[in-house]
């Protein structure tokens, strides 16, 4: 399976670009896995709401534009379903097993994602209540793939 994740920014602190590198290679052993970035949006701090819908859809056009025809997509949203680890590890291997060979995760900037990218996805999932930053996030998703993987492959970790 290909798990391609694709996000808005990039990852400028060192600890989270160790984190990253260190869980692409963990991964590599089970799957493929593509990290697909796209520009953040500049934007003042201060924004009114059409402002900021305005920035999400511009940063959402970006996303559309890498997300291929056969993708099964899963946006992370706070309003998604949430899973136990164990449940997502099921999850994604009944997507395995019904035929998905591609799983494109989206992670919004700073902002969240547009209504074009929510509507494009197949499913929306979420972490947890707490908004992390986008860079952060990358990280908790790449561990969670890879321990749902190490569950499938009946391996220990860590609970």
């Amino acid at each position: 399976m290909t798990f391609r994740i694709l996000c808005v920014g990039r990852v400028r602190e060192s600890f989270f670009q160790g984190a990253v590198g260190e869980y692409e290679k963990r991964l590599s052993r089970y799957a493929k896995v593509e990290i697909l970035e796209c520009p953040d949006e500049k934007a003042p701090e201060r924004l009114s709401e059409a402002e900021a819908m305005n920035v999400k859809r511009k940063e959402g056009g970006r996303i559309l534009d890498r997300i291929r025809d056969g993708d099964y997509v899963i946006a992370l949203s706070i309003g998604g379903k949430r899973f136990t680890s164990e449940a997502f590890a099921g999850h994604i291997k009944d997507l395995m097993v019904s035929g998905r060979s591609t799983v494109s995760f989206v992670i919004g900037g700073s902002l969240g994602l547009s209504p074009e990218v929510i509507k494009r996805a197949d499913e929306e999932i979420s972490f947890s209540d707490f908004t992390f930053p986008h860079q952060l996030m990358r990280v908790i998703l790449l561990e969670q793939i890879y321990r749902a993987e190490k569950i499938l492959s009946g391996e220990p970790y860590h609970k």
